[in-house]
């Protein structure tokens, strides 16, 4: 018997296994490899078969019909060979192949025997053959396909990678919805989906037939969004899944490695295929190509996407509240008729030089460790969501009133012009390193977190501040700046003063965090 199933996988096999200097050498499709790698095993050698066996006609293997089958013909007569789902192929025979003769095909006993190797997470496949009554002189069709002996059952798994359970939880964690999509057995798919925490009952598991049978687009929809596990799909229903998700303003992304998973790569708003094992045409349809074929890389391209995003934010917020700061100064000094409280100079100098070093080194904030503990944002926001926008007028209304309050103080004692700016530019720098310390983190204290987390921050705000210090001391950029020494009793002042806009912050985390926890 395993002789005869050896065979059959072979001629009705489009791979190849070559020993080739000590080592294996592969190609074709993963199970057809494994099939071959079996009768290797049974003592069949693939190319003295095939030598054999004069290859006539073929069916090649069609998602919605589930098998292939091959006719050969060697010096004495025709053979078919099929391979296939369970269900495809039992209607093609009339016999089983037992120990002890070929007998009346036992459709319930086979079925019994395939639903219990699919509880266990095995993919089953069935394999059967026969020569034709009459001599096939056309191309093989479906017809022909009857009155075959059913040669038995294999089964295949594929063990999950270590990673991959562990992946699947942090993807749920970090709000993203995770579906398996296969073209295995429902019952098959299950065992694995349970195995990954994915489902749990067969209520969530859709089959391609369900599909099918849906009377309407909101039928799909329906069964689409409560479905955890789809099987038994063909590509065209992978790709209704996909729009139908779309639909729904899910914002999808979808993972395969074959030809036919190109249509959902596509439809996808990202597709993401496999570099090791997927396609010519899976890679050239996707967005994206992991590399390792490990879907724990996808989890790590979340993380560091969320990241980037967020370190974004951290450079605009920064930027944008120094600078509506300074409009708002202006505008009260214009309001109150005050001198320009900066000159063009120095408004270049501060968002230039000590504002551009540090928003530069901010850029590189490392993670927080929760990015993957938050739900994913709605691909409707703005970047300047509420928490952005009221944290931004906060910081620029507290850092422009205290700068005016400073300057007008400067001007009502009667001090010039020059002088008042001097101070001011020195005021608005040791904001800018104080506002860096804000952005780092938009829930978290500045206070709690490490301040050598980010050396190159670290570096670039010690950096700033030290190169304005030689601004003021070095004559020539002092003359170009309008800038002078301070006194130590003047410096302490604005040290003093410059925190203020980390109390007003910290205020409104607080009370953030309040409201979010009561």
């Amino acid at each position: 018997m395993i002789q005869r199933i050896s065979e059959a996988v072979v001629l009705c096999n489009e791979g190849t296994l070559t020993l080739l200097d000590g080592k294996w050498i592969t190609h074709g499709d993963s199970v057809d490899i494994a099939l071959l790698i079996m009768a290797h095993k049974a003592g069949i050698i693939a190319t003295q078969l095939r030598h054999s066996f004069h290859p006539l006609s073929e069916i090649p293997f069609e998602p919605e019909h589930r098998f292939s089958a091959t006719l050969h013909h060697n010096d004495m007569n025709q053979i078919i060979s099929v391979k296939g789902a369970v269900e495809s192929l039992l209607p093609m025979c009339s016999k089983m192949v037992t120990p002890t003769g070929e007998i009346l095909i036992a459709t319930d006993t086979l079925e019994h025997h395939a639903a219990t190797l699919s509880q266990l997470g095995y993919r089953v496949l069935a394999v059967a053959s026969g020569s034709p009554k009459h001599k096939i002189t056309e191309p093989l069709t479906h017809f022909d396909l009857k009155d075959l002996s059913f040669l038995g059952l294999i089964a295949m798994i594929d063990p999950l990678r270590p990673e991959a359970k562990g992946a699947i939880q942090a993807s749920q964690r970090a709000g993203v919805r995770v579906g398996m999509i296969t073209g295995d057995h429902p019952i098959t798919a299950l065992a694995i989906a349970k195995e990954l925490n994915l489902a749990t009952t067969m209520t969530e598991v859709v089959t391609g037939k369900m599909l099918k049978q849906a009377r309407n687009i909101q039928e799909i929809d329906d069964m689409v969004i409560q479905g955890k596990v789809f099987a038994r799909v063909d590509p065209q229903q992978k790709l209704a899944i996909v729009q139908s998700l779309i639909r729904q303003h899910q914002f999808v992304a979808v993972t395969g490695d074959g030809a036919n998973d190109a249509p959902a790569l596509k439809a996808a708003h990202v597709g993401v295929a496999m570099g090791g094992c997927g396609t010519d045409v899976a890679r050239e349809t996707a967005d994206l190509i992991i590399m390792d074929d490990h879907f724990s890389s996808l989890v790590a391209g979340i993380e560091e996407g969320r990241i980037a995003y967020a370190n974004i934010r951290r450079v605009i917020y920064a930027l944008i509240s120094t600078s509506i700061a300074e409009i708002i100064l202006f505008a009260l000094s214009i309001f109150a008729g005050f001198p320009m409280p900066l000159t063009a100079v120095q408004l270049l100098w501060l968002n230039l030089v000590t504002d551009g070093i540090q928003v530069i080194a901010l850029a590189f904030e490392p993670a927080e460790g929760t990015e993957l503990h938050q739900p994913p944002r709605p691909t409707t926001e703005s970047i300047f969501n509420p928490i952005m926008l009221e944290r931004v007028w906060i910081s620029a209304i507290v850092m422009g009133i205290t700068a005016f309050l400073v300057y007008a103080d400067l001007i009502h004692h009667g001090v010039t012009e020059a002088t008042a700016r001097n101070h001011l530019l020195l005021l608005m720098v040791l904001f800018e390193n104080v506002i860096i310390g804000n952005a780092r983190s938009e829930f978290t204290s500045t206070f709690v977190l490490n301040p050598f987390r980010n050396r190159f921050l670290l570096c670039a705000t010690v950096g700033a501040l030290a190169i304005h210090i030689v601004a003021m001391h070095v004559p020539p950029l002092a003359t170009a700046l309008g800038a002078s020494p301070l006194t130590f009793t003047e410096w302490s002042k604005y040290l003093l003063i410059a925190p203020i806009v980390i109390v007003a912050i910290e205020i409104e985390k607080l009370v953030r965090w309040k409201i979010k926890n009561p």
